[in-house]
């Protein structure tokens, strides 16, 4: 992906001044589709399916084990996360920036913009690593909620049934909870002015960044939850497999020694 972005942003700037900017704008469109193809085919790990709870397990404990599991996990998975350097070390959950601009970072730094890139992405990921502790109530709370019906239908689910099931049911309060918290981060790490920075420099070589204007806070947001769910889903999977990752009495008794 980024070796296309980099041939098309290349054989564009080689344009005669007038067509350049229409081609950008097909060239780029067609980098845009090409990245957000290749995002939804990526392949995801066919689920397994869990073996029925050990003998003796009550349905209490098996409620009980679950949800300490994964609120362990999410303690887990948020603590790695808000740490310094939580996203922008890790290249799974790394914010980059959005939509054509991501697809264009590689030539950017080629061709001299090395530090406004750097800037602006140290500002989107410390913004998120500050404003992601927020989550863990939404989440914890949406853990006591569940059912027994529910419990029992995660817990014989795949290695990430219940990370699904959470994704699907507190994304969107997330993003509302999250956004002011980003907001007011992205005011402190300075990832407006460091976009503003980034677009003024590029511009004469990359004309269409003139007009663009992306929801930086949406981006930063959604980009922030995807890493969170990542290794929620990561930690869920841990407990499942690995009898070292079941730090708990309980834990070992639902999921087994």
């Amino acid at each position: 992906m980024k070796r296309f972005a980099k041939l098309m942003l290349i054989g564009a700037m080689t344009l005669p001044a007038m067509a350049q900017a229409q081609e950008w704008g097909r060239l780029l469109d067609r980098g845009q589709e090409v990245l957000e193809q290749r995002r939804g085919s990526t392949a995801t790990e066919a689920p397994a399916t869990a073996a029925p709870p050990p003998a003796g397990v009550s349905d209490r404990q098996l409620s009980l084990g679950l949800k300490e599991a994964l609120a362990v996990g999410t303690e887990r998975a948020v603590a790695t996360l808000a740490q310094p350097n939580g996203f922008l070390g890790d290249s799974r959950v790394k914010i980059e920036p959005p939509g054509m601009l991501g697809s264009a970072v590689g030539t950017l730094r080629r061709v001299g913009f090395q530090s406004q890139v750097d800037a602006f992405e140290l500002s989107m990921n410390r913004a998120a690593e500050q404003a992601i502790g927020q989550a863990t109530p939404v989440v914890l709370n949406a853990i006591e909620s569940m059912t027994l019906e529910d419990v029992q239908r995660i817990y014989q689910g795949g290695d990430t049934a219940a990370t699904e099931y959470f994704k699907g049911q507190t994304f969107t309060e997330l993003q509302q909870l999250l956004r002011p918290h980003i907001e007011r981060s992205m005011q402190q790490t300075g990832t407006t002015a460091a976009w503003q920075a980034l677009t003024d420099a590029a511009t004469a070589s990359l004309p269409m960044l003139a007009g663009y204007t992306p929801d930086l806070a949406d981006h930063v947001t959604e980009s922030a939850l995807d890493g969170l769910f990542l290794l929620l889903a990561e930690e869920e999977r841990k407990i499942r497999r690995d009898p070292l990752a079941r730090s708990t009495e309980l834990l070992q008794q639902v999921f087994g020694l």
